[in-house]
């Protein structure tokens, strides 16, 4: 089958998806043509649908948690061929110097405003039939449900964010909220053989973890930083994540931690804002360690893959069960915007 064109989602304004079709781009030497499977709605997709993120621009052809099945390779391309099943990594030129130093994220040769010839923004994860880069694609297992596969560029960021930590086993951690990133935090954290805690308000979200084995400290019985004291036998802990972005929740987190040489990874963010309130004396005295962490680079795309695909880090409770396919996407942007939900997948050829 001679496949040309491409079926898309696109955001035309706030509030509004709709579906639409164009001519797929030309398959290059290093290129693969991807039948796109499932791709999972981010806060950024919502938050755009939603109007808070409006400068990211319009019409955007967005989604970028996304995996499928290869259907053609490009002449140069040697690592993948059709059949394998496979997840999406950030663009890449491969060439400049943080390419050559495996710092992908921050590299400089990427077409980062993803602005296509027809006018389009965005990476077009919502759409049935794609071609990319073969440098961006990752190899997973057959086996994986492919909106659990579609998890591997936000467990990537988690594995950025491991490596800055310098996790120990037998360490104890605390990750406050719940939520998606939260709980991927928490199983990676625990497949490093440490103790997690996870603090939480919403009771969906709570017996979620509880459910994945962690710890839970419910934040509507008392006071988080008090009830992890109390777990830890008034000592503290040796690691806060930050996984909700707001001023409460940092203040909470240098009050969580052990006497000294605690480390708190900044991992959310906010808007507007969040401020850390806390004196750099104590910083200083207690040797407190602030992280921050943002995106991932391909050692951390094929970490999380193997985390995936043995199981390490199981993310089926992560997917809501109502799935959309791509001609609902409005239904799916409703839903994924309601508060306390889980990743919404949206099947592309379905």
């Amino acid at each position: 089958m001679d496949i040309t064109t491409m079926k898309f989602s696109v955001l035309t304004e706030k509030g509004h998806a709709e579906v639409r079709e164009r001519r797929l781009p030309q398959i290059g030497p290093e290129d693969v043509l991807v039948k796109q499977l499932a791709c999972n709605i981010c806060t950024t997709d919502y938050g755009q649908w939603l109007g808070l993120r409006e400068h990211q621009g319009y019409p955007m052809a967005g989604g970028h948690e996304e995996s499928g099945i290869v259907i053609q390779v490009g002449e140069e391309v040697k690592d993948l061929k059709p059949g394998d099943h496979v997840a999406v990594a950030y663009d890449s030129c491969g060439k400049c110097d943080a390419c050559r130093k495996g710092q992908e994220s921050q590299c400089t040769g990427a077409d980062y405003k993803n602005l296509s010839e027809d006018g389009y923004r965005g990476k077009f994860g919502f759409a049935d039939y794609n071609v990319r880069q073969a440098r961006t694609l990752v190899k997973m297992s057959p086996e994986l449900d492919p909106s659990e596969a579609a998890f591997l560029e936000p467990l990537a960021t988690v594995c950025k964010g491991m490596e800055k930590l310098r996790l120990k086993p037998f360490e104890t951690v605390v990750v406050i909220g719940a939520g998606t990133m939260g709980l991927l935090n928490a199983q990676a954290a625990k497949a490093r053989n440490c103790r997690v805690i996870v603090t939480e308000l919403m009771e969906k979200k709570l017996e979620t973890a509880k459910a994945m084995g962690m710890e839970i400290v419910d934040v509507s019985k008392g006071d988080p930083v008090e009830q992890v004291k109390q777990l830890t036998d008034g000592q503290g802990v040796d690691v806060v994540i930050v996984a909700v972005g707001n001023t409460g929740a940092n203040t909470q987190a240098v009050e969580m931690l052990k006497k000294a040489d605690g480390r708190i990874l900044l991992f959310a963010a906010g808007y507007p804002a969040p401020q850390i309130e806390a004196d750099s004396n104590l910083l200083h005295y207690r040797r407190i360690e602030l992280i921050g962490t943002f995106g991932a680079d391909m050692k951390d795309f094929f970490e999380a893959a193997r985390l995936l695909n043995t199981g390490a880090v199981d993310v089926s409770r992560l997917v809501e069960e109502k799935k959309f396919a791509l001609k609902d996407i409005q239904a799916a942007f409703e839903s994924a915007s309601t508060p306390g939900m889980y990743r919404v997948s949206v099947l592309l050829n379905e």
